[in-house]
């Protein structure tokens, strides 16, 4: 009896969605001068919080989506038509309109959990939301021929509430973002003379207190220098693009796979505490009758004893094909690392080499741009 009410407790099927969230997308037609930069951190891969028995959290994998699951996200985005430049970007060094980061929750090919925190140039924080998605096998069939991310629903769903949120604002709103953003631009390479512009209230919010003559001859030269960091961002999400482009198939390999895993550890710990539980009973029952007067009973009770201690043996053995299963994943993930190997690009006669330390190869970047700025106004 205890045998059987572990299968029918053991027994259930996990039930998943395979409805997509659509994407929204801006339908009012928006001044291009309205329209808000927005950048996408790379994600904290979250491994600070993992247990380290988790075989589903992989170092060399999570550190691998920090970077590729913002770049996904970013595509997303550019897709609803309600943004200026999206870009993935290495920092909060860039300097954009609105901001977003995340923390990877939980990642294991089938489910995908994101903290997600938006804020703008002002320093004024949007929202925090939570997002989880679970998918089944099917979201991996190959016969759908689909080029859809299994988790594109949740991107999705981002999306959707940036541009709700986005909608919220007014023009006035987006324009004191975009002034907010170029005097923070100015004050970097010029604090001289635009430190006195903008403001910190108490608060840590940027305020606007004047603004300087359009005609401003620093301003302009700072602002043919903020046309050349575009042009250097837009290098990097070249990067990001070509190194998302170089993850997609064995990282969506490793998702397969890892969900196939996970099944196949749930089925298998099943079957190892079902048979591990019956041999125990069996071999307490045939204790029992092992005890017995009646000769019958004691050769049923040393058949049951064996019978149980086999079961057991198997349980084990199962529990042995567990550890298969999970050294597998671990491969998988060592694999992956070494396809997401450092990229070496070319840039205005620099050979500039972007690897996971990219926010250093930026600020090597605006230290160049602050030695032009020098130059072009005489050294003074």
């Amino acid at each position: 009896m205890l045998a059987s009410s572990v299968l029918v407790a053991c027994g259930g099927q996990r039930v998943t969605s395979t409805v997509i969230t659509p994407l929204q997308q801006q339908t009012v037609q928006v001044e291009e001068s309205q329209l808000l930069d927005i950048a996408i951190l790379p994600f904290d891969p979250g491994l600070d919080d993992t247990d380290d028995d988790d075989i589903t959290v992989l170092p060399a994998v999570r550190n691998a989506e920090a970077q590729y699951l913002p770049n996904k996200l970013a595509t997303t985005l550019q897709e609803t038509n309600a943004w200026g430049a999206v870009r993935a970007v290495p920092s909060r060094q860039t300097i954009v309109d609105v901001y977003v980061d995340g923390t990877i929750i939980h990642s294991d090919g089938e489910t995908l959990t994101l903290d997600i925190s938006v804020s703008d140039s002002s320093n004024r924080h949007w929202y925090k939301k939570s997002y989880s998605e679970t998918i089944g096998q099917y979201a991996y069939d190959s016969s759908r021929q689909t080029k859809r991310d299994p988790f594109q629903g949740l991107f999705n769903r981002i999306a959707n509430d940036l541009l709700q949120y986005n909608q919220q604002l007014s023009a006035d709103d987006a324009e004191r973002l975009r002034t907010i953003s170029s005097l923070r631009f100015a004050r970097d390479f010029s604090p001289e003379a635009f430190s006195d512009h903008i403001k910190e209230t108490p608060g840590g919010q940027l305020e606007i207190l004047s603004l300087p003559a359009r005609n401003d001859p620093t301003l302009l030269r700072i602002e043919r220098i903020r046309e050349r960091d575009y042009l250097y961002i837009d290098t990097m999400q070249e990067y990001y693009d070509a190194f998302s482009l170089r993850m997609n198939k064995p990282y969506q390999a490793w998702r397969m796979a890892s969900h196939e895993e996970l099944e196949a550890v749930r089925e298998l710990k099943r079957q190892s505490f079902n048979r591990t539980v019956g041999g125990i009973v069996a071999i307490l029952g045939g204790i029992a009758a092992a005890g017995s007067n009646n000769g019958s009973a004691q050769s049923a009770a040393a058949v049951s004893i064996g019978a149980g201690a086999l079961l057991i043996k198997s349980g084990f053995s199962k529990r042995a094909e567990l550890q298969i299963h999970e050294d597998a994943l671990i491969e998988l993930g060592q694999s992956l690392e070494a396809a997401v190997e450092p990229r070496v690009i070319e840039l205005e006669n620099r050979t500039i080499t972007l690897t996971g330390n990219v926010e250093a190869q930026y600020a090597q970047w605006k230290a160049l741009l602050r030695d032009i700025y020098q130059a072009e106004r005489g050294g003074i």
